[in-house]
């Protein structure tokens, strides 16, 4: 691969507040390898999603040991943001261990942008005591992700429990008529708790760059 084929987005922080990523899924390991070295050369910082370990294995070995790679979300980060200090505003909730890697995507770019964020694992309804014993400490955040798959009922229980701004996170997690998390996509749409949104399946990626946005307009002096 040229590498002029590779074409940079490198305003795209000043224009929205969010560094360019790359979505790697699509993408060989040459041509990721090639963007690596362009950031490198430039010292930016960048997010690297949906790299999988058979991928990363066949980087260079100077990309390998300069990521910071995640094999449990397939993200790799180079450099990231300092962190915020302060209170921690943003909530990830998942319902079950399935989801854990699409919550970890997007814990992962918060991170990586320098937002602190509070993990709750493993609350689904299908033991609602589990996320009622927790209810409280996820109440305290200003944004919370809810990454549920199946029947994704928990956006909607967590949507009436909690003031702050809800993120719907379908996942494909599911037997049969679940269809890859079609399923939990309407059932996210339909819900009945009011101002809960919802962004694709599995895209924690996206989930993550929404609580950012948002937390940006509500710290906009």
């Amino acid at each position: 691969m040229a590498r002029s084929d590779v074409v940079l987005d490198l305003e795209r922080a000043a224009r929205i507040g969010l560094d360019e990523a790359v979505f790697c899924a699509s993408k060989s390991a040459e041509q990721v390898a090639g963007i690596f070295e362009q950031a490198r050369e430039q010292q930016r910082t960048m997010l690297f999603t949906r790299l999988s370990p058979e991928k990363h294995a066949l980087l260079p070995e100077v990309a390998r040991r300069a990521l910071d790679f995640d094999p449990v979300s397939g993200t790799a980060t180079l450099g990231e943001h300092a962190l915020r200090a302060g209170p921690v505003a943003v909530a990830l909730v998942c319902a079950g261990t399935s989801d854990v890697p699409v919550l970890r995507e997007a814990e992962r770019t918060l991170r990586y942008y320098g937002e602190p964020c509070s993990v709750f694992n493993d609350v689904g309804v299908a033991g609602l005591w589990r996320l009622m014993e927790r209810i409280d400490a996820i109440r305290a955040h200003s944004v919370v992700v809810v990454a549920a798959g199946m029947d994704a009922a928990l956006p909607s229980v967590v949507g009436g429990l909690v003031p702050g701004l809800v993120i719907a996170l379908p996942t494909s997690v599911g037997y049969g008529i679940a269809a890859g998390g079609s399923t939990a996509l309407n059932s996210a749409l339909a819900s009945c708790a009011p101002g809960v949104v919802v962004v694709n399946i599995d895209n924690g990626f996206g989930a993550a760059c929404a609580a950012l946005r948002t937390l940006y307009m509500w710290r906009k002096p």
